[in-house]
């Protein structure tokens, strides 16, 4: 089983925040396979799922996202799991421009509180995450306040594109691996792609 864990607030004031991608991005993942995330687990609403032949735990921590690693931690102990194997982590990422998408293997928080969270509760960066870039074109005077404001209209069909991108990358990841995924998805968006129409 793999542990696929997407960061957020609870809360319906921050559901469509550019926070809450990787809580929007299983909320995808769940639609996709006909299932919901909402039974109480380790301080995480979950739902399982299999993705290709993987059977899979998708779990968005109800813990705040400044103590996200709490939840993290007792699922992975609870299922008997280690992350460097079974641990992938979706996030908003405010070092990257808005739309783009990174699949790494491993690494620091770059600043984010939640993954500070985990890599503390963890006492590792060794495990797979998926990145979002929600960076806007001028660098917000208050980025705490951007993150949890809700998206404006002008971005919400980015935001829909992004969302879809991650839930394929997660996929990807499940069934190929991270190196295969990484080839797949870490490009970055060309001038003007965040508008166009995907094909």
């Amino acid at each position: 089983m793999k542990l696929i864990v997407g960061l957020g607030n609870p809360g319906i004031e921050y559901q469509f925040t550019p926070h809450n991608l990787g809580f929007l991005t299983l909320d995808r993942l769940a639609e996709r396979c006909g299932i919901e995330i909402s039974n109480r687990r380790s301080r995480a609403l979950t739902g399982k799922a299999t993705l290709g032949s993987e059977q899979v735990l998708l779990a968005k921590p109800e813990t705040y996202m400044n103590l996200s690693g709490m939840a993290v931690r007792e699922l992975l102990q609870e299922l008997e799991l280690r992350p460097e194997q079974d641990l992938l982590v979706v996030y908003d990422e405010l070092d990257l421009p808005f739309g783009a998408i990174r699949v790494r293997p491993r690494g620091g928080p770059a600043g984010h509180n939640g993954m500070k969270s985990i890599l503390g509760a963890l006492g590792t960066e060794e495990f797979a995450r998926v990145r979002l870039g929600i960076a806007p074109e001028r660098k917000p005077a208050d980025g705490a306040r951007y993150v949890t404001a809700p998206f404006r209209r002008s971005q919400l069909k980015v935001v829909d594109e992004l969302l879809e991108t991650a839930a394929d990358a997660v996929e990807a990841i499940v069934k190929d691996g991270v190196a295969a995924a990484m080839n797949r998805f870490n490009r970055r968006p060309e001038a003007g792609e965040e508008t166009s129409e995907t094909p």
